[in-house]
């Protein structure tokens, strides 16, 4: 077809072009099918002449100078007209020529980019993630199979659709990185299991730091851990909408951290709601019946339920006392919403668990209740300082020493 379409000027300049091309330099051929590039894409050319262009173009992809088929996507990239064929060869280039290409031309299809994703190395994978309107399926491979840097800038795409499933794909892969971790947490749309799934996987990541510098013991430090992810599980439900408290708790159960420990701490804080969604999901029953359970003032129904749920017979005497005490008043006036532990409450629970029930199943027990208290102590103690630096009451310490 180009041997036949030799009759307009531009084919004479090709002809001539390609000639030149022989000999000049490196820097010298750059230049020229740069111009070459912008004729096609600006001037007005007859059929023929288009055609000799576009068949000199593509034989610039296999000039030996990385300058001269740079040259080339420099000019293409974002070009809507550019040659299908030189856009395809340019994106299947070395990193540096395929990544604006990559990044920028409207002629690269979802499949292409998808294959691109999967075989391309991560400064091409950074490439589509920061392309314009990035599609939901590309960026999906990204989170599958996206390098970490890849997924960070996927995740800094404004423009980017990202499903709630690759984003949780990213954090199952990545979520231990610092920055990944971080961005995520910023976004205001991030559902309460992902970012539960998050907190976890820093306190994972806090274990290994602290234990690998020998500052604490390995489990201790994996306690110490453990107790900080559910003050913050406890923390986040207590802003997690109702309608996703039921999902926020399923995803606690698949994960394995639907504790005993962890509903107890949700029932020390006041969090009924999260308490009774957990009991449900644990007992397989409806979430009314597990209401009607816990707010029954025969406590043998509650026993029913906390036996169906699977939980250890050893704790049952703290779940029975906080009931009682929440039924008798015990979370009126308490501080901190549903969010932190309640002293009031711990401390009446401790005081009936160590006197009515013996045994030395109940010591792990006490000990727990312990902890708990010195927690919601030092909580307390904290929000009573913020209450008094808050206070308008307050005299500086420069008045007090005039006063004196």
């Amino acid at each position: 077809m180009y041997a036949r379409r030799v009759g307009g000027v531009v084919a004479m300049i090709v002809r001539q072009f390609l000639h030149w091309l022989r000999h000049a330099p490196p820097g010298e051929r750059a230049e020229a099918t740069r111009a070459l590039a912008r004729a096609y894409l600006y001037s007005e050319l007859s059929p023929d002449d288009l055609a000799a262009a576009e068949g000199a173009m593509i034989m610039l992809l296999d000039d030996p100078s990385p300058l001269v088929r740079r040259a080339l996507g420099d000019v293409f990239a974002p070009s809507q007209k550019a040659p299908p064929a030189v856009i395809q060869a340019l994106a299947c280039d070395q990193p540096e020529i395929a990544v604006p290409i990559l990044a920028l031309s409207p002629l690269l299809v979802d499949a292409d980019l998808v294959d691109w994703v999967a075989t391309g190395r991560p400064e091409m994978q950074m490439a589509i993630a920061s392309r314009a309107m990035l599609p939901r399926a590309v960026a999906a491979a990204i989170a599958e199979v996206g390098s970490a840097q890849a997924c960070l800038t996927l995740l800094e795409n404004i423009d980017a659709e990202i499903a709630p499933f690759s984003i949780d794909r990213m954090v199952e892969r990545f979520g231990h990185l610092a920055p990944i971790r971080e961005n995520l947490l910023a976004r205001d749309d991030l559902a309460a299991p992902t970012r539960q799934a998050l907190l976890a996987k820093l306190s994972d990541m806090l274990v290994g730091f602290v234990a690998s510098r020998h500052w604490l013991p390995k489990d201790d430090a994996q306690r110490a851990a453990r107790e900080a992810c559910e003050r913050a599980t406890i923390a986040l439900a207590a802003q997690t909408p109702s309608v996703e408290i039921a999902t926020l708790v399923e995803h606690l159960r698949a994960s394995g951290q639907l504790t005993a420990g962890l509903i107890l701490r949700a029932l020390l804080s006041g969090n009924v709601m999260l308490f009774e969604e957990a009991l449900a999901v644990l007992a397989d029953v409806p979430i009314e019946r597990a209401e009607s359970y816990v707010h029954d003032k025969n406590i043998s129904s509650f026993r029913a339920l906390y036996d169906k749920a699977g939980l250890p017979g050893s704790a049952y005497p703290a779940f029975r006392e906080a009931i009682e005490a929440m039924r008798e008043g015990a979370l009126l006036g308490e501080a901190g919403g549903t969010a932190r532990l309640k002293r009031r409450m711990i401390e009446r629970v401790l005081t009936r668990c160590a006197e009515g029930w013996g045994g030395e199943d109940v010591e792990p027990l006490l000990t727990l209740l312990r902890r708990f208290a010195v927690e919601a102590q030092r909580e307390e103690a904290r929000l009573f300082c913020d209450d008094l630096v808050a206070s308008d009451g307050l005299i500086p310490l420069s008045d007090q020493r005039m006063v004196a």
